[in-house]
């Protein structure tokens, strides 16, 4: 049972404000795990960290190992990459904004990675969780930096659990769609027509990780529906963009064919 593999486990959340890495770190502590919480600020997940009894690793996700590594007592075994921004637009966003996407949702997952591959690597085990979104498998509206560095995320941890599995490294790709979260909320237009109708809750997402880990599941897939999209997709690529291509200009007729700002 997962509950036995997790007991004792010292777990990093990254992202654990709200949402999904709320969800995952009180998921992880009934599950007999000691839990690191991490946000941007220490008084975003002070509430949830006294709430299931977990350290506190503020700052920017991509740095945060030693210091996780301190607050659990000397070792990281689960590193949950969850933290990410839903950057919108298309070419037309600012270099910023891109910038922002890729080194949130691709390179705190690689600095992540690197700093902790010695330890596990060393002793034969390791755990990495990746909150990817369904974006990485297909693909969203309205939002070419989320989508590119979503594809991103997936592609690395394929490449971690390719590489390193014979070495106990074991790495998850999370895949949801909807989920209703104050990422959703900010989707708008796109999200109420690609992601809101099947729109799930974080502790669904959560309990969906659990069961992928019992069961040494890569890719986790809360949606389940998101399989055969996939297929169509890597099967059936045009018929697949005119689908796509059609929710693309109903969007465009709910935001007067200027999509919405960045």
């Amino acid at each position: 049972m997962v509950e036995e593999a997790l007991r004792g486990a010292r777990v990093v959340v990254t992202g654990a404000g709200g949402g999904i890495g709320a969800a995952l770190a009180r998921a992880f502590t009934a599950a007999g795990a000691r839990v690191a919480v991490n946000d941007l600020t220490e008084e975003s997940v002070r509430d949830l960290a006294a709430e299931i009894g977990a350290a506190v690793v503020p700052g920017d996700a991509s740095g945060i190992v030693p210091a996780a590594r301190d607050a659990l007592g000397g070792g990281v075994d689960v590193f949950c990459a969850n933290a990410g921004v839903g950057t919108g637009g298309g070419p037309e966003a600012e270099d910023a904004a891109w910038e922002l996407a890729w080194d949130v949702n691709v390179m705190s997952h690689v600095r992540a990675a690197r700093a902790l591959l010695p330890e596990w690597l060393e002793r034969g085990s390791g755990r990495f969780v990746s909150t990817v979104s369904a974006a990485g498998l297909l693909t969203m509206i309205g939002a070419a930096p989320y989508t590119v560095t979503k594809h991103g995320a997936l592609a690395f941890a394929e490449w971690l659990s390719l590489t390193y599995r014979h070495r106990g490294i074991r790495v998850h790709a999370v895949c949801p769609q909807g989920v209703r979260t104050d990422m959703l909320t900010a989707a708008g237009i796109a999200g109420e027509l690609v992601l809101a109708p099947t729109a799930i809750e974080p502790e669904e997402v959560a309990k969906a990780v659990l069961d992928g880990i019992a069961d040494e599941r890569f890719l986790i897939l809360p949606h389940p529906e998101v399989a055969g999209f996939h297929a169509a997709r890597a099967t059936e690529p045009e018929r697949w963009l005119r689908g796509m291509n059609k929710l693309q200009r109903l969007y465009e007729d709910r935001t007067g064919g200027k999509g919405e700002a960045v």
